[in-house]
């Protein structure tokens, strides 16, 4: 995939979480849940999608099942950094990463993140702030939301578990700022190791 609109976001970001939904509600909870984000089917997963769609089936599950949302969401993170790890990063760039000290290796993971920002941050805008942290301004996945807590489970998972698995397996992301919780605009992911 290439760079397209920039309202388009990875067709993951609806794919890693319908199985998610089918394990915790069953097949009739699945299309409960894609009817209540206006969804009449899946993507096929050979092209970008409107990020709309995508937020509107996150939103439906912070709707429909407020308790299970963030585990729900990071589990589909994780499934879609495995997918990245399958399909986007070649396997000797993958050893590579491993292979380097965890400062070096991070900020070559930071960039490449960077550079594939269109496939998740849609019309919003990423920035590295450095190797270990990352912001969304005007995050498509949760824009418009209020909430208590941080709502960004699937950013945050599939940031942790490409750290985990390239830089350091005690990598974990954490985020620390939401627009929804918050009140300004920037969802910040920071990279913890150790802990």
């Amino acid at each position: 995939m290439t760079p397209a609109r920039r309202d388009r976001i990875g067709p993951n970001a609806i794919l890693q979480l319908l199985p998610v939904i089918d394990r915790q509600d069953g097949p009739e909870g699945t299309r409960r849940m894609l009817a209540a984000a206006g969804l009449a089917g899946t993507p096929d997963g050979t092209r970008m999608i409107p990020e709309t769609e995508a937020a509107g089936l996150h939103r439906a599950l912070r709707r429909l099942m407020p308790r299970q949302a963030a585990g729900m969401a990071a589990e589909a993170g994780r499934g879609t950094a495995d997918y990245i790890l399958a399909h986007r990063i070649p396997k000797p760039a993958q050893m590579l990463l491993k292979a380097l000290p965890a400062p070096l290796s991070a900020r070559l993971l930071a960039r490449a993140i960077a550079g594939h920002a269109w496939t998740f941050a849609g019309t919003g805008e990423f920035r590295v702030v450095d190797p270990w942290t990352f912001e969304i301004r005007d995050n498509p996945l949760i824009r418009g939301e209020t909430a208590a807590t941080p709502l960004c489970a699937w950013n945050a998972a599939v940031f942790g578990h490409l750290y985990a698995t390239l830089v350091d397996r005690t990598c974990r992301c954490v985020e620390t700022d939401c627009a929804a919780a918050s009140g300004s605009h920037i969802c910040r992911f920071r990279i913890r190791r150790g802990q």
